[in-house]
């Protein structure tokens, strides 16, 4: 167990971390061209890993429905708003909201599975929401001051959270791995055509050569995107919806630091306010403050 959490920590690290190489990389490539290719370069490196760990197979004719209709909202959707959102705000504050990843898909839950609410993760759910406006207001002290990128980089959370709500309800048959290959193949095609149709040059790209870019794009691409959500889907079936919860905390944490520390941004007493309430609200929200109680009471003598 000891290992499947460090590997957890590990990955929450490389997520918090790609909040502000994607930062960098969307300053001085279009988001929608540069996300087609990471993901892209992503994908082929997932599928490469499977089939040297002998998971690698062609999907049968209605997984390839399954993975594609995943793919628009989990890939096509959710990479792209959040690249285009960086692009029009900052890197604490687009950390911050994709914090409410765990939250949001708890809520998608609730509004579609029709999962158990009770008045403490509706608690949870209000915290989380005041802590997003708590931090999208920070250095404007007023709701106009809200960026259109703080929209759209929420948009691409609630997104992701509805995609997580179609992977547990469809049940793809294929090993989530695998899968996750497929789904990143599938959705990188569709963003560079959509890049393409957009107006994006393609030899924007040879800004990678450069050292500092290229190395932020490889690990974006290779460890934050392809072992991180490799790792992601294996880590959940082993640790559990409330644990994985608990560790998504620390992606944000990571990013709020990383956002400090590369970009050279300000931490102010809005971003640690907004932080707290987050932190609080996902707690709460998903259950996990739950389940650890109840763990608590099972251990009681006598219970």
């Amino acid at each position: 167990m000891f290992r499947i959490y460090a590997l957890l920590l590990l990955v929450m690290l490389m997520w918090g971390l790609n909040v502000s190489a994607i930062k960098v990389l969307v300053d001085a490539i279009d988001p929608m061209l540069l996300t087609g290719f990471r993901v892209m370069t992503a994908g082929i490196a997932v599928l490469m890993i499977c089939a040297v760990m002998g998971l690698f197979r062609l999907p049968k004719r209605h997984e390839w429905l399954t993975i594609f209709y995943i793919a628009i909202f989990n890939v096509m959707l959710h990479h792209s708003l959040v690249a285009v959102g960086l692009d029009l705000t900052t890197g604490i504050n687009g950390s911050l909201i994709l914090g409410m990843n765990p939250l949001i898909t708890a809520m998608m839950a609730f509004l579609i599975l029709r999962q158990r609410m009770t008045w403490l993760r509706i608690a949870g759910f209000i915290l989380g929401f005041v802590g997003v406006v708590v931090t999208t207001l920070t250095g404007t002290g007023e709701l106009a001051g809200v960026s259109l990128g703080d929209f759209v980089v929420f948009l691409g959370v609630v997104v992701q959270g509805f995609s997580f709500v179609l992977i547990s309800k469809l049940q793809p048959t294929l090993d989530p791995r695998l899968a996750t290959g497929y789904m990143l193949v599938i959705g990188s095609i569709a963003i560079f055509l959509t890049s393409q149709v957009l107006g994006s040059a393609v030899r924007e790209m040879v800004h990678v050569i450069d050292w500092q870019l290229g190395s932020a794009f490889l690990f974006s691409a290779i460890l934050a995107t392809a072992f991180g959500h490799m790792t992601y889907n294996f880590a959940i079936k082993k640790v559990g919806p409330a644990e994985t919860a608990i560790f998504l905390n620390l992606n944000t944490l990571f990013a709020v630091i990383g956002s400090a520390i590369f970009l050279n941004e300000t931490v102010t007493v809005n971003h640690a306010v907004g932080f707290g309430l987050i932190l609080c609200g996902v707690f709460m929200g998903t259950g996990a403050l739950e389940y650890m109680l109840l763990k608590r009471r099972e251990r009681k003598p006598g219970s």
